[in-house]
C-alpha cells in the first residue's frame, strides 16, 4: 500500500473546463496566472499544475508563447514543481496539446489514461447568459466529444516527454480501467516507478462521486501497484474538500485548484486558488498530517529537478 509520508498538495490554477462566467475569480491571463499560482504555493502546494488562456476572452488556448509568458516568472519567485497539462481542451489536436510541454521541457505534466467521454453541457443549465460567444459553444460542444488519448497517443507522450525530456507525469486516471491501462504501460516498461497516480472522481463520463469509488480506487490501484506509486485524489465542483479529505485520511495526496471547483464552501465562490490551498492545508494540519514542501515533493516522485527544465 502507497501511505504518503508527507501530503503533496497540488494545485490546478485555471484548467480548461470553466469559463469567466462561471467566477470572477479564474485567472485568465498570464499575469494573473503568475500571481495565482505563485500565491498558490507560498500557501502550501508543492505542485501547480497548469494550463493557458487566451488572455483576450478566456478561452482556452495550446500556444507555446501563451505559456512562456508565465512559466518564468512563477520559477522565478517560488520552487513549486511545475506541472503542464497534455489534456490540453476540448477540441485540441495531440500536436497542439504538446506544443508547450515540449518547448518547455517541465518535471511534471499531466497524462490522461484514456479515451472518454468528458460532459460539461450540464453545466448550461445554471447560466442565463455568457460573457463570451466561445463558453456556451465550449460547454454545449462537450454532449459530442470524445477526449482522446489512445494507447498510441500514450506511447507518444511517454516517449516524446518522459524519454526525451525526462519529464515525470501526473496519471490521470477518471476510471477503474484507466489503473489497468497505467498497469499495461507499466508492464511494458514504458512507464517508470515511483507513480503518481491522481484518481478522479464527479466527471460526467468518468467513474462517479461516491465514497465506495474512492475506497475501491485505492483497493485496485494497491492491488496493481503495491508500494511503486504515490496516490493522490482531486474531486470535481462540490465534492472537492469532502473527496480530497477523506483521500488524505486515507493516506493520499491531494488536489485542489479553480480547474476542479470554483467553489470554497456550499455556494460560495473561492476567491483565489490560494483560499483553496489554504483551507486544504488547514483541515490536513488539523488531521495532524504534515505538508510535503517542493523538495520533498521532488524527492517522493523522482523529478529532474527545476534547474533541468527550459523556461
Amino acid at each position: 500500500m502507497a501511505q504518503a509520508k508527507k501530503v503533496i498538495i497540488t494545485c490546478a490554477v485555471t484548467g480548461s473546463i470553466h469559463t469567466p462566467t462561471m467566477t470572477p475569480y479564474l485567472p485568465l491571463t498570464p499575469d494573473e496566472i503568475a500571481k495565482e499560482s505563485v500565491a498558490a504555493a507560498e500557501a502550501g502546494a508543492a505542485i501547480i499544475h497548469l494550463h493557458a488562456r487566451d488572455p483576450k476572452d478566456g478561452k482556452p488556448t495550446p500556444d507555446p508563447n501563451v505559456f512562456m509568458q508565465f512559466l518564468p516568472r512563477i520559477k522565478q519567485q517560488s520552487d513549486a514543481v511545475i506541472n503542464i497539462t497534455t489534456g490540453g481542451g476540448h477540441g485540441m489536436t495531440l500536436e497542439e496539446r504538446l506544443a508547450a510541454p515540449m518547448r518547455a521541457s517541465p518535471e511534471m505534466c499531466s497524462l490522461n489514461m484514456g479515451s472518454m467521454n468528458f460532459g460539461l453541457y450540464p453545466m448550461l443549465d445554471k447560466y442565463k447568459s455568457f460573457k463570451h460567444d466561445w463558453e456556451r459553444t465550449h460547454l454545449e460542444n462537450s454532449r459530442d466529444f470524445i477526449f482522446r488519448n489512445t494507447f498510441k497517443d500514450i506511447e507518444r507522450v511517454l516517449k516524446e516527454l518522459g524519454e526525451v525530456h525526462g519529464t515525470r507525469f501526473e496519471f490521470e486516471c477518471y476510471d477503474i480501467g484507466h489503473l489497468y491501462t497505467l498497469a499495461h504501460f507499466l508492464d511494458r516498461k514504458l512507464v517508470k516507478p515511483p507513480l503518481f497516480v491522481q484518481t478522479i472522481f464527479g466527471i460526467l463520463g468518468g467513474i462517479g462521486a461516491d465514497h465506495e469509488n474512492l475506497v475501491h480506487m485505492r483497493r485496485i490501484a494497491d492491488k496493481l501497484f503495491g508500494d511503486s506509486y504515490q496516490w493522490s485524489v482531486l474531486a470535481a465542483g462540490r465534492h472537492q474538500l469532502p473527496f480530497v479529505t477523506m483521500g488524505a485520511i486515507m493516506g493520499g495526496n491531494v488536489r485542489v485548484g479553480l480547474e476542479d471547483s470554483v467553489y470554497i464552501g456550499k455556494g460560495q465562490l473561492a476567491k483565489s486558488n490560494a483560499e483553496q490551498v489554504s483551507r486544504i492545508r488547514f483541515i490536513l494540519e488539523n488531521l495532524s498530517l504534515e505538508i510535503a514542501t517542493p523538495k520533498e515533493a521532488r524527492a517522493l516522485l523522482d523529478l529532474k529537478g527545476g534547474d533541468q527544465v527550459k523556461f
